[in-house]
């Protein structure tokens, strides 16, 4: 017997049972699948990484703002509006010439969702859980990330209680650019630690 639909075998319960629910929903017309791709696109890669990468140039821009963050980043980031579900108490961590970090949930997927929208799959997925903790190097490696065997990473595992932001080193160039033009430089996978800040173009925008 043949079948033209996907199976669930590869998913786990929980979310098997969303893509069940899905289905049913979309059947009886009460949601749309694409306009849903769209909302989780939207906090995944826009809305969400964009709030982080505006306290990262912020903290580049301003050394009084960066200590802030250093010493109270829950107060730091909420003191620009970026608060509520699982941002609540937050810790950020700052990469150096010396030291890359890493930023892994081997329980679950503790992810601060007020400055980094929704976790994506793989931070979720059970080999990235597992290895980014035994092998970061090798990880980070298969992200397209080789760093000097020289560098330290560390790698912090977050929790219920506490969720990290890692703040990667400003792209050299950068001198005199506006906030805005610096959050550009500022993906997701940076403030996770399985990339870096984007290098400065040739020419920048104007302000």
């Amino acid at each position: 017997m043949s079948h033209d639909h996907d199976h669930d075998n590869e998913l786990d319960p929980f979310a098997a049972r969303v893509r069940a629910l899905e289905t049913i929903l979309t059947e009886k017309g009460l949601i749309d699948p694409a306009a849903i791709d769209v909302i989780v696109d939207t906090y995944e890669n826009k809305i969400g990484p964009r709030n982080g990468a505006r306290v990262v140039a912020k903290a580049w821009s301003d050394p009084a703002y960066a200590e802030w963050l250093r010493r109270d980043a829950t107060a730091a980031i909420a003191s620009l509006s970026y608060t509520g579900r699982q941002g609540e108490h937050m810790q950020a961590v700052f990469n150096t010439e010396d030291t890359h970090n890493l930023v892994v949930c081997t329980l679950c997927s503790c992810y601060p969702w007020s400055v980094l929208g929704l976790p994506p799959v793989w931070y979720k997925a059970p080999p990235y859980r597992s290895r980014a903790v035994i092998d970061p190097r090798g990880v980070l490696e298969e992200f397209g990330l080789t760093l000097p065997r020289t560098k330290k990473i560390r790698v912090w595992d977050s929790t219920a209680e506490l969720r990290y932001l890692v703040v990667p080193m400003r792209p050299e160039g950068t001198e005199g650019w506006s906030e805005e033009q610096l959050a550009g430089l500022v993906s997701r996978d940076a403030m996770i630690g399985t990339a870096l800040a984007k290098k400065a173009g040739i020419e920048r925008q104007p302000a």
